[in-house]
């Protein structure tokens, strides 16, 4: 027999195969096992609370009407086109937001009949699923990702979905994500999903990816303590400079704000002269000048003291009192500001270590 001709009879139109009908119709569920190969997984979002991975999805079943003996070979590989030709599981992701079959350079399904009637199905998908993430221990968090796989029209009467015995779940070597580590054995559980249409077979695998603190530090914490020590060298290294150049501007400032208001102060002086001489009236430049101070008296009396207060010192008095209290700040700030950090990062990593260890060992 050719091998055309005894594929006609095993599945063609002369065997009498329905690919409408499952295996054992009427009878017992047909239990589907399943396998996944993971060949990438990464672009783990926190924005859009999913992940993306590719992987090889294997099913494998028994279906007695493709048992055959006529043939010497102990399994066939068929070509793609094939799958149209039997019956296949309406398996389908519960949580997938998008995924994408692959094509290049041809359809990457196989199709893989053993003697005894199982069927080997495997394709690979793209895919990117829901990932609900807990991020209030961030960046010490360690995050579940679920992968949910589900029948969607057939009910647990007729199938029945489960994991593979032997390496259920492959992960392929060196696998590395940029910020999560795969932490530990994955998680694998069977579920049933109920609704209105009826009881559903359902298994999922459950991903724990704890975060890369090395990651973070690099990108986060390092820089900002990178800064903080530049600053404080800084400071050190202009211990005696620094003091003064403030204690000059603070100065400087002083100065000017006392002789702007003094010259404000004899402003009046001035006009009531200029009045004086081009007036018909002498006294009037005189009232306008007590008119004036008199609206002003409650205004300048604090800028009038200070001013005061400042003529009896002399700018060299002056100069050494501002430039003593700046070497105090100066002082108490290179000692004050990194014991803030130190004691910050203390509470913080602490903290943060007891809460994730709460969180992840009840």
């Amino acid at each position: 027999m050719s091998p055309s001709d005894f594929l006609d009879k095993l599945m063609g139109r002369t065997s009498g195969y329905d690919a409408r009908i499952r295996p054992n119709f009427k009878g017992p569920p047909v239990n589907v096992s399943c396998n996944i190969f993971i060949n990438s997984f990464g672009s783990i979002a926190e924005t859009t609370m999913d992940y993306r991975v590719n992987i090889f999805l294997r099913q494998q079943w028994n279906d007695p009407r493709l048992a055959y003996s006529e043939y010497p070979d102990d399994s066939l590989d068929l070509d793609p086109s094939m799958l149209d030709s039997i019956w296949k599981p309406d398996l389908f992701f519960a949580n997938e937001k998008g995924a994408h079959f692959h094509e290049v350079t041809t359809d990457n399904k196989l199709l893989r009949i053993f003697k005894n009637g199982n069927v080997l199905y495997s394709i690979r998908l793209t895919l990117t699923l829901s990932c609900p993430m807990d991020l209030k221990n961030f960046p010490m968090d360690v995050q579940t990702c679920i992968m949910q796989l589900e029948s969607f029209g057939y009910t647990m009467n007729d199938l029945i979905f489960e994991w593979q015995e032997k390496g259920p779940v492959q992960v392929a070597e060196g696998l590395t994500l940029p910020q999560f580590i795969l932490k530990g054995e994955t998680d694998l559980r069977y579920c049933t999903k109920h609704y209105n249409t009826g009881k559903f077979t359902c298994i999922e695998v459950r991903f724990h990816l704890e975060r890369q603190m090395g990651y973070y530090l690099i990108q986060m914490y390092i820089p900002s303590l990178l800064i903080v020590i530049l600053s404080w060298v800084s400071f050190w290294i202009n211990m005696d400079a620094a003091p003064a150049r403030v204690a000059l501007g603070i100065t400087t400032v002083l100065t000017m704000t006392t002789q702007s208001s003094g010259s404000r102060t004899s402003l009046p002086k001035d006009e009531e002269v200029r009045e004086s001489r081009h007036s018909y009236a002498p006294n009037a430049a005189k009232d306008i000048a007590m008119t004036k101070s008199t609206n002003n008296a409650g205004s300048n009396s604090l800028q009038a003291q200070t001013s005061a207060n400042m003529a009896k010192k002399s700018p060299e008095e002056m100069r050494k009192i501002f430039i003593d209290r700046a070497k105090k700040i100066d002082t108490i700030s290179r000692a004050g500001f990194p014991l803030a950090f130190l004691f910050f990062n203390i509470f913080y990593w602490v903290l943060y270590k007891i809460l994730r260890h709460d969180v992840h060992n009840p």
